[in-house]
């Protein structure tokens, strides 16, 4: 096989498939001619020795100019082609990876919850310690300027519920039990769950980006280098503030959620305003409104808790704290869903009618 004008990096960049043209004339070809070659470089001698297989040719037919350049091709380790192969695994050791996964985050968690209660127990000696400013900052990021989105989703949640409901109700003649309708679906259970999904997706992933971030700029490595404990400077505030605004957003959410329903109430039923609000508290009892207020209160904690989880798991990388926010998102909503079913079955005979 006789090869003719220049073999260089810059033609195989400009002519991406030469290398499996030489290849398939090299199949056929019984020895091999250079010497009309105009130039050959490392990229092109590399080329060719590859397609040699890594040993000389028994017919060739090269100058000593091109002999060297490719001499000091063969004299380099040249990685191998193909790349080994992930062995493939098997079921029980994919189970056993899993197992061990989830292993590793409840130790970090069981260890986070350590830290913290030391942090509670150092602020009981020291209350001047308590970071305030730092809870005053997240109650408002995380409650105040929650309030229109929530307020916003709310209302639509109540007229959503108050419609589907008066179209069912007006066909049996009980559109009085609108009432009953929107008190306890959006009191015991719309209401909390709403909130907790809202400032999961919000307030939960912004904790995880923050710790994640503050991790890829070694910020938290700088904290504790100056022997500032991360936990009472970033989690505790953040836990704290997300337990404490979180039954007071579920509050002002329900609050809109029922305005929605008397909305839709009035317009549908014809039932006013007035006789909604004197009728609701004898159709739902208060104990309702303090279920709905301690699940507030147990969801927030639980959300402010995972998402500082995968915060401070977060490796110091880009890619690492994109998944670690999407995990956080994720197993906060499916905690939350658990622990409302849980709730609901442990308070199933508290507030509700011919209990």
């Amino acid at each position: 096989m006789q090869l003719a004008g220049a073999l260089t990096l810059a033609l195989l960049c400009e002519d991406r498939e030469i290398r499996h043209r030489l290849a398939a004339a090299s199949a056929a070809a019984v020895g091999w001619d250079l010497t009309r070659l105009e130039r050959l470089d490392s990229a092109g001698a590399l080329t060719l020795w590859q397609l040699w297989g890594e040993k000389w040719p028994p017919r060739l037919a090269i100058t000593p100019g091109q002999r060297q350049t490719i001499e000091r091709i063969a004299r380099l380790p040249l990685p191998a082609d193909d790349s080994p192969s992930t062995p493939k695994r098997g079921p029980i050791e994919r189970w056993g990876i899993t197992v061990a996964a989830w292993g590793s985050h409840l130790v970090d968690f069981v260890r986070l919850l350590g830290e913290l209660a030391q942090d509670a127990l150092h602020l009981v000696r020291h209350p001047a310690d308590f970071p305030w400013r730092e809870l005053s900052a997240h109650l408002y990021k995380a409650g105040v300027r929650a309030l229109p989105i929530t307020a916003l989703v709310g209302f639509l949640i109540g007229v959503v519920l108050a419609y589907l409901s008066s179209l069912q109700l007006m066909r049996f003649g009980a559109d009085v039990f609108i009432v009953h309708v929107i008190g306890y679906g959006v009191i015991r259970e719309l209401g909390p769950m709403l909130v907790a999904v809202l400032l999961a997706g919000r307030s939960g992933s912004a904790m995880t980006a923050q710790l994640g971030t503050m991790r890829v700029t070694e910020e938290i490595d700088a904290l504790a280098a100056m022997g500032v404990s991360t936990t009472l400077r970033l989690v505790l505030p953040k836990v704290l503030a997300l337990t404490l605004a979180m039954p007071l957003v579920t509050l002002w959410a329900t609050a809109a959620a029922i305005l929605g329903g008397m909305v839709v109430a009035e317009a549908q039923l014809g039932i006013g305003y007035g006789f909604f609000l004197e009728s609701l508290p004898r159709a739902v009892p208060v104990a309702n409104l303090y279920i709905g207020l301690t699940k507030g209160l147990v969801f927030g904690t639980t959300v402010a808790l995972i998402a500082c989880h995968f915060g401070l798991r977060s490796a110091p990388n880009t890619e690492s704290l994109s998944s670690h926010t999407t995990a956080s998102v994720v197993a906060a909503i499916t905690a939350v869903i658990v622990l409302d079913a849980l709730l609901a079955v442990m308070t199933r005979r508290i507030g509700l009618p011919g209990v």
